[in-house]
């Protein structure tokens, strides 16, 4: 096991790597920027390292700065959390030449899934199903008119090298799609330096499931079931939830059994996520997330196993000492993103948290970095914190969510809280009764009135 190992990453996200590593009896170095010298995982850890000013690619995205900052403090060890280097395959690479563990899976297989032609060939040699689209980059026009033809439009013209919505754009005709691929091509680009773009047909009304898997790389893999990621905002996950309410126990056992037994032929380690799209009873692969989620909590909660934990034993070598069959799930749980936004606007609401007050009681966890006192800069991600409530029944969740929606007080600035207070107590957020298009045009009929919360 390793003895020190470096957080390279900021917010909520650190201070959960941090718990994990001290429970572990492992010592912590944290980096920061000048921004977040306040930070709270910089006041928790046994040391911290300043790695530049406030704009990340000056310091969270600093490599020279963080392979610094690991011979100074002798770290053996770096967790990259999500976001920033996460999914950097030539980090990994130089972590390694430099003796230094990442806490993550192997650099060949970050590149193979970061890029989304690849990772998409990839998952239909390992017997995973996928998505009817071109079988690599579409180069020309005349080539994605033919490839659309063929799949029937509509369809979705997608940034090979990226995630996240951008590069990512619809096209329902013909006469669409010249205009669809040359701004897809051009956020792709700017976006990722690369403008390649791949077609897939598009679904009308899928629901975004996910599941969670561990690998070690000695053969062993097994999955933690799956969570329903739909309700979003520009491709953006808002709320997420496990188990799914759409699937039965035959569809998710079939799903989640598919993922482990593929990622037992790929020989991955570390934890991961593969994507799907589900509809009319089928899965269609999307993508693979080599890293640790933002909403792996509601896993957590439901399985009893901490994921971060079983990251930092994998990459110090451990086999899984998990078995499938020791993986019980329990009960229902929900996430909720709390976002230093406008709650109907969305804009950002950088500043200073003047009170706050997290809800408590049984079944409900919050995953935050901030106090009361502490300054939200306006360089980052705007996430204030996770909202997570475990129940036995998803009825039971629900209810609890609500009461914890009600007991959260964060002033000072703007919050999404309103919006999850009006979404619990509408009628197809209870029933389950939603897609991943359901949150945008909910929103765009008038659906949150922030007057009424």
């Amino acid at each position: 096991m390793f003895d020190k190992i470096l957080i390279a990453n900021r917010g909520e996200i650190a201070l959960r790597i941090l718990r994990a590593a001290k429970e572990l009896g492992i010592a912590t170095v944290a980096v920061h920027s000048t921004a977040d010298a306040d930070a709270m995982h910089v006041r928790l850890a046994d040391e911290s390292v300043c790695i530049g000013p406030a704009p990340a690619r000056d310091s969270y995205l600093n490599i020279p700065a963080i392979l610094s900052a690991c011979e100074v403090t002798g770290a053996e060890a770096v967790h990259p959390g999500y976001g920033f280097l996460s999914e950097n395959a030539r980090f990994a690479e130089i972590l390694s030449d430099h003796h230094i563990a990442f806490i993550g899976p192997r650099a060949e297989h970050i590149r193979l899934m970061g890029d989304k032609v690849e990772a998409k060939r990839t998952a239909r040699s390992l017997g995973i199903p996928c998505v009817p689209g071109s079988e690599g980059a579409v180069r020309e026009e005349a080539e994605a008119i033919q490839v659309a033809k063929e799949l029937g439009f509509p369809v979705l013209i997608k940034a090979a090298a990226g995630g996240g919505g951008r590069g990512m754009k619809l096209a329902r005709s013909l006469e669409e799609l010249p205009e669809a691929l040359a701004t897809a091509r051009l956020e792709a680009q700017t976006a990722f330096g690369d403008d390649s773009v791949y077609l897939e047909k598009y679904l009308e009304k899928p629901r975004h499931i996910e599941v969670q898997i561990l690998g070690d790389g000695h053969g062993n893999a097994i999955h933690l079931g799956e969570r329903d990621c739909s309700l979003q905002r520009r491709h953006q996950k808002v709320w997420e939830e496990t188990a799914s309410p759409a699937l039965n126990q035959e569809q998710r056992k079939r799903i989640g059994d598919i993922c482990a037994e593929a990622m037992r032929k790929f020989g991955y380690s570390s934890a991961g996520t593969i994507e799907f799209l589900y509809e009319n009873g089928e899965f269609y692969f999307i993508e693979m997330n080599t890293r640790i989620q933002v909403e792996h909590p509601i896993t957590e909660m439901v399985t009893g196993v901490d994921l971060v934990n079983e990251q930092i034993k994998i990459a110090a070598g451990s086999p899984l000492t998990l078995r499938q069959e020791d993986i019980e799930f329990s009960g229902h749980a929900i996430e909720c993103r709390i976002n230093a936004e406008h709650p109907s606007t969305f804009h950002p609401s950088p500043g200073r948290i003047s009170y706050y007050h997290p809800p408590g009681g049984l079944g409900v966890r919050v995953d935050s970095a901030v106090y009361a006192g502490y300054k939200i800069p306006p360089n980052y991600d705007s996430l204030v914190g996770k909202l997570i409530v475990h129940a036995r029944t998803r009825n039971e969740a629900l209810l609890r969510l609500r009461r914890a929606l009600d007991e959260f007080v964060v002033d000072g600035i703007e919050t999404t809280l309103p919006l999850f207070r009006t979404l619990i107590r509408n009628t197809d957020i209870q029933n389950g009764s939603y897609d991943i298009h359901w949150l945008e045009k909910f929103l765009a009929t008038g659906g949150m009135d922030i007057s009424d919360v």
